[in-house]
């Protein structure tokens, strides 16, 4: 048998000419990363995912504009405005500057009572979550109020407080309260326990302990309790401001039904909805930022 090897200098110039030509059969084949093609397939892709993901909402938007044109009666029309008159409505608020002050005034009080119930809840609820006794006391206090309404404790606030600025913001706090509280005990508890006994094998003290470990894995959890109570922070807010207030989203709701100011009603509940909407992804973009570490560790045992 006879063996034939090539010069070296043949097999090099083999190896440079595969190494220019196979660049350009990617590009050509669309698989580089700035040919037109495969930016276009990219671009493509996208839209058509934010279309597929939006098309419940789009429906839902087509049917609110069309139905109450050509499905619906013209009393019922009065009552159900198509969209684009709820739209021109909401337009002429932020003109005239109405729906600006309506939701500084609804924020404010949103974000006063909600952040008093994120630092009580969280401190709290480490605190019971960490001390069993503690937890055992408390328990059934927490359970009793846990499992009351906190619209139905909105007249209670009003006696006490008044029908200014502190009931709402106790009502909000209120409601916003057990969500973090619950979530962080239930962060806190559900912790593995092979994680603490490596870290105390380690000689890792209570402090450094608790900074390390349990705050860290707990805090999908507890931000899990956090976006339940933004979202009632909002909704709490809005029926509190239906009673005895004088600006808010819920006051611009109430008063624009009573005085028969229909587009303008569906203008703020749009609001109200948006609203809710940003604070859910705002809270969403928080809990990514502080859960790095678990994407790290993912894509490191990957």
């Amino acid at each position: 048998m006879t063996t034939t090897l090539a010069h070296p200098e043949t097999a090099a110039s083999a190896a440079d000419a595969r190494t220019a030509v196979e660049p350009s059969v990617r590009a050509a084949a669309g698989e580089g990363t700035t040919s037109a093609p495969g930016i276009v397939r990219r671009v493509a892709a996208v839209l058509g995912s934010a279309v597929w993901k939006s098309a419940a909402v789009l429906a839902f938007l087509a049917l609110w504009e069309l139905g109450p044109t050509y499905l619906a009666s013209p009393s019922t029309r009065v009552f159900l405005p198509p969209l684009h008159e709820v739209l021109l409505a909401w337009g002429k608020l932020f003109e005239s500057g109405t729906i600006q002050g309506h939701i500084a005034a609804s924020l404010t009080r949103s974000v006063a009572g909600f952040g008093a119930a994120l630092v009580a809840g969280v401190s709290l609820g480490l605190l019971i979550a960490w001390y069993g006794r503690l937890n055992s006391v408390l328990n059934p206090l927490l359970e009793l109020f846990r499992n009351t309404a906190a619209l139905a404790l909105l007249p209670v606030f009003t006696l006490l407080l008044g029908i200014g600025e502190e009931s709402k913001i106790s009502i909000v706090a209120y409601a916003a309260f057990f969500p973090v509280l619950l979530n962080t005990i239930a962060g806190v508890k559900t912790v593995d326990p092979l994680l603490i006994r490596a870290a105390r094998s380690l000689g890792l003290n209570s402090f450094r302990l608790f900074q390390k470990v349990i705050l860290p894995s707990a805090v999908p959890t507890i931000f899990t309790g956090i976006r339940m109570a933004g979202t009632a922070s909002i909704l709490v807010l809005i029926a509190a401001e239906m009673v005895g207030a004088k600006a808010g989203l819920g006051y611009l709701i109430v008063n624009a039904q009573s005085s028969f100011l229909i587009p303008d009603m569906y203008a703020g509940i749009l609001t109200v909805s948006l609203l809710g909407l940003g604070v859910n992804f705002l809270l969403v973009a928080l809990e990514r930022h502080f859960s790095r570490w678990r994407t790290a560790v993912g894509s490191a045992a990957s």
